[in-house]
């Protein structure tokens, strides 16, 4: 695309066409982020504030309510999956999905109502797909949360262009046990770390799920082994052994909360916390999101997988996860991303802000 200039008077499909061929792998976005500024920079309605790679433009009209409107620019490694082609009403490629196709719905959001009914602000921020220590989102919160201040934000992930509400936070622990080493021919002389697993195994077989109800929607609380590790040698009995477990709490359950629950649960076991991420609170009850909601039509459902609304619930701002593609084909290399999603997001959005 020549000077990679985007076109915001192109349809929505067109939009995402040249986002999409914009390459944007994670810690590359300036390019992406230079033609995003340059664009948003030539609407007068907004006021457009750049940190890194991460771009905000926000109306300040005086209205009632703020609506937030999220997405990241980045994208994972290139999978022999550029530039984009449109087939019979699909558009392949990388981050077409994942999610340049919500990246186009904000900016045709952005460039096409200048009186919206709502203030407005629209956040395209980078590095996303890799450790949150670079999130641009999660650096906003920190560096400029006045910037994030609103009333109701739709983080345009891909979602099946419908509803998905908050999402669950994520914990990773290790569970350790400790034994003594010992020779396995005389294996009566150690004591086997592996085999005093076995009750952490148990324990895990019999657990039983939460699914507690928030804002009517159900979600499905999960506390599962994903990794077991010991041994030092084929002749040698373990004198160490770790269960690495992953917990998936519900948003009516804090951090602190989170924790309890599975130091408890391991009770008489040596727990170390080695990741956590809050969920975000659905907020549905909200006024915005519930006329949201109305202009969605059909049911929200809840995100049992954490995503960036986490951020906001950090500044006590209800957030729904709302964008055009299946996630089940993100960081896939047959990613792509059907041309209905992408304009029947730009016409709830617009029909419902307007």
């Amino acid at each position: 695309m020549d000077g990679m200039q985007l076109d915001l008077s192109a349809d929505v499909v067109t939009l995402t066409q040249q986002l999409v061929d914009i390459f944007s792998v994670s810690h590359e976005e300036q390019e992406i982020a230079d033609a995003v500024e340059a664009a948003l920079r030539t609407l007068p309605h907004l006021e457009v504030t750049r940190r890194g790679h991460t771009i905000v433009a926000r109306t300040d009209l005086g209205r009632g309510e703020r609506v937030v409107l999220a997405g990241h620019i980045d994208t994972v490694p290139l999978n022999d999956n550029l530039p984009s082609r449109l087939e019979d009403g699909v558009l392949h490629g990388l981050g077409t999905c994942d999610m340049k196709g919500g990246d186009a719905v904000m900016l045709k959001v952005a460039a096409d109502l200048a009186e919206p009914n709502r203030d407005l602000t629209f956040i395209f921020y980078e590095a996303e797909e890799v450790d949150s220590v670079h999130n641009g989102l999660r650096k906003l919160t920190e560096s400029d949360p006045d910037l994030l201040e609103a009333d109701f934000a739709i983080l345009m992930e891909p979602s099946n262009a419908a509803i998905e509400a908050g999402c669950q936070g994520t914990m990773r622990v290790d569970v350790r046990t400790t034994g003594e080493r010992s020779h396995s021919a005389r294996s009566w002389k150690g004591v086997n770390a592996i085999h005093l697993a076995a009750p952490v195994l148990a324990r895990l077989n019999d657990y039983e799920a939460r699914r507690p109800v928030i804002d009517g929607l159900t979600y499905h609380e999960g506390l599962n082994a994903t990794g077991i590790r010991g041994g030092v040698a084929g002749n040698v009995i373990p004198d160490e052994c770790v269960v690495e477990v992953n917990f998936r709490f519900a948003p009516d359950r804090s951090e602190a909360d989170a924790e309890a629950f599975v130091r408890d649960f391991f009770d008489g076991y040596d727990v170390t916390v080695t990741d956590m991420a809050a969920g975000a609170m659905p907020g549905l009850d909200r006024p915005a999101a519930k006329a949201f909601l109305e202009a969605v039509g059909g049911e929200a459902a809840p995100k049992f997988g954490w995503t960036d609304v986490a951020q906001f619930t950090k500044l006590g701002v209800p957030a729904v996860n709302f964008g055009p593609g299946d996630p089940m084909f993100a960081h896939k290399q047959d990613e792509h991303v059907p041309t209905e999603h992408v304009e029947r997001c730009e016409r709830i959005l617009k029909e419902w802000l307007a």
